[in-house]
């Protein structure tokens, strides 16, 4: 099933899909409005199918756009959402990076590829590959974790990562 529902916040509209079965299985947004939040859609499907997770994009209400958008304004703390998730198709590093970003790096802070490397034992381009993957955007905060240099990359939009982090109140890597 997918649920699909449009916010406004800092004066933008986000919309805001969520594919599930029992659970959250995917997550996808647009601040550039419906037309392309469906491009966005398409994109998880086929990550989700690629992982062998069967996605029906029949449309049913849920409170599960909701609860995202509370984890984006800061009404219920990441980790705490952590539940929704079904992890389905999600190989065991992934999720180990997952729940430690997730958990260890709060709101309104930041973590560069080889800090968070570093806490997992592993290297900067595999915790780079997991982010690049996530299928929880927002819930995982992946736009978190940033370059030593800079800003770094973010799917699908380098706009979108600048505009969360600024709506958590990160000053330093969004100017």
């Amino acid at each position: 099933m997918i649920s699909i529902e449009k916010f406004e916040i800092f004066g933008r509209e986000i919309w805001i899909a969520v594919v599930f079965e029992e659970k959250i299985d995917g997550i996808t947004f647009s601040l550039d409005g419906c037309e392309y939040l469906m491009e966005r859609i398409n994109s998880l499907k086929a990550l989700l199918e690629r992982r062998n997770v069967s996605v029906n994009l029949a449309e049913e209400k849920s409170d599960y756009p909701k609860i995202v958008y509370n984890v984006l304004v800061g009404d219920i703390e990441n980790q705490d959402a952590l539940r929704f998730l079904s992890f389905r198709g999600v190989t065991p590093f992934e999720k180990k990076v997952y729940e430690v970003l997730t958990k260890k790096v709060k709101r309104g802070s930041v973590i560069t590829y080889g800090e968070l490397a570093k806490m997992l034992s592993t290297s900067p381009r595999a915790v780079g590959n997991a982010m690049k993957r996530n299928p929880y955007p927002i819930i995982v905060p992946c736009h978190r974790v940033v370059l030593k240099s800079g800003l770094g990359d973010y799917t699908p939009k380098r706009e979108y990562k600048q505009f969360l982090l600024e709506i958590e109140g990160v000053k330093g890597w969004t100017s």
